[in-house]
């Protein structure tokens, strides 16, 4: 097993899953910049790296993501540092940090799972809806948050709570930031699972497990089949699904599992 660290990100990688901890749990794991650049660094090492098979993003502590730090809103003199303009390099640099955490996320060659301990909020909630499953425990609470503290929102948290939940659950969640608590975002589609809070490692292991062991083109391209269906007619998603489909079907994943079939065990993929 090898490990990599920084004070406040932690990257374990070990049988082929990648676990990304936010490791400021005296914050709630709220991200400053150094943290988002980060972030974004060990998701691009954790994606091209080979051996990575699954990645599973998680908090410190009793909360996965906080957000924004707003204590430090507060001592800045607000989000803008007490600017009158919106300044454009802020703007690109905000960008950036997106694309290179909610977006990667969201685009993703790897499945990824967010496992969440406890409350995720504003940004914290783009990083969590921007994996393709997520598990919590009672104590699990979302909360858009943005609107709390006079700000419109980022990381992509409306576009994928949008997608997630439709559109009227999106505008009750931006506009009014309830705090929606294990039960209410189960029923949402929110949390794939809720298991007990002293069970949840070992359930993020499982599910992890199950993706790592699976077959990685298929998985690989079911992700981008899912990802690209709101830009596509019936007509055109069937196209492209057809072509991956011939893809996995020439892979030595598809030749086990019909061999595996057909002797009655279960297949081993990634041989």
């Amino acid at each position: 097993m090898t490990q990599t660290d920084t004070d406040h990100v932690l990257l374990d990688l070990a049988d082929g899953v990648a676990t990304i901890t936010l490791n400021r749990p005296d914050r709630r794991n709220a991200m400053s910049t150094a943290m988002i650049e980060r972030l974004g660094e060990l998701l691009e090492q954790a994606e091209s790296d080979p051996a990575v098979r699954v990645v599973v993003l998680t908090g410190a502590g009793r909360a996965f993501c906080a957000g924004g730090d707003v204590q430090q809103f507060d001592e800045d003199g607000g989000e803008g540092g007490g600017a009158s303009e919106v300044d454009e390099e802020a703007v690109a640099a905000q960008i950036r940090h997106q694309e290179a955490t909610v977006g990667r996320i969201h685009a993703y060659a790897k499945p990824v799972i967010a496992s969440l301990p406890g409350a995720a909020a504003g940004a914290g909630l783009g990083l969590a809806l921007a994996a393709d499953l997520r598990i919590g425990t009672p104590r699990t609470v979302i909360a858009t948050a943005f609107a709390t503290v006079a700000l419109s929102g980022d990381f992509g948290v409306a576009w994928l709570l949008d997608r997630l939940v439709g559109p009227a659950h999106a505008r009750e969640l931006m506009l009014l930031n309830p705090r929606l608590d294990a039960q209410a975002c189960s029923d949402l589609g929110l949390l794939t699972q809720v298991v007990p809070e002293d069970e949840l490692e070992a359930a993020t292991a499982q599910l992890a497990r199950r993706l790592a062991d699976g077959p990685a083109l298929a998985l690989a391209h079911i992700r981008s089949n899912l990802r690209e269906v709101p830009t596509q007619s019936l007509t055109e998603a069937m196209r492209t699904e057809v072509r991956r489909h011939k893809e996995t079907g020439l892979t030595a994943d598809h030749v086990e599992a019909a061999r595996a079939f057909v002797e009655k065990r279960p297949p081993v993929f990634g041989r």
